[in-house]
């Protein structure tokens, strides 16, 4: 898909994301829940309380919700949040608040930070940034999952990351416990992203005092 001409350039506002959405234009959108989630989420021990930062249509958490999860998604578009709203349904639209990511503070401690299209949405400057509230809102023990895309073209959004810059800016926080290729990416990202799962480590004691 060709993109047509923007008045906003700007990804950090949510003019930039709202144009994008009231004119259709949403390359990144899958249309539903993708294979690795759909696993994970067959797979785990116990439902887990979500977070979904910058959820756009929020197909997926639908599909958390349906399955007994307290999820939560969230996006600083009005335009994104309606687009969510209208793609859960009414009984779940609730569920897709309108709120900064930087700012947003859950009610009860999350256990999982879902990652789809949100770190690659940002302009490279804000990742440690994005690393940094990742850690801040998960104790240790709980997980950073989904999907992270690997590409050095300088232009985006998307902006792709190289592997060592991705286990450096998560290294000090975080442990990967999965890392898995990915077959039914859809064309924005085909054949550059990986499901991978990172564990909270807990924060390391600093020296004692004399």
């Amino acid at each position: 898909m060709s993109a047509p001409s923007f008045d906003a350039r700007d990804p950090l506002t949510p003019a930039f994301w709202d144009e994008r959405f009231e004119r259709g234009f949403t390359p990144w959108d899958r249309g539903g829940a993708p294979d690795a989630l759909r696993r994970f989420v067959a797979g785990a021990e116990a439902p887990l309380r979500c977070l979904i930062p910058g959820c756009g249509a929020a197909y997926e958490l639908a599909h958390l919700l349906d399955a007994g999860w307290d999820a939560t998604a969230i996006d600083f578009s009005p335009a994104a949040v309606a687009a969510g709203r209208a793609a859960v349904g009414a009984a779940w639209s609730a569920r897709v608040v309108e709120a900064d990511f930087f700012a947003y503070e859950p009610e009860l401690p999350l256990q999982l930070i879902y990652e789809r299209a949100f770190l690659c949405a940002m302009p490279r400057a804000m990742w440690p940034r994005v690393a940094a509230r990742w850690a801040a809102l998960l104790e240790p023990g709980a997980l950073l999952a989904g999907y992270f895309f690997f590409d050095e073209a300088l232009r985006g959004p998307p902006f792709g990351i190289a592997r060592a810059q991705l286990e450096a800016l998560l290294a000090a926080d975080f442990d990967c416990i999965a890392d898995a290729p990915v077959d039914d990416s859809i064309a924005v990202f085909e054949g550059k992203e990986r499901w991978m799962i990172w564990r909270r480590r807990a924060p390391q004691a600093g020296p004692s005092a004399p």
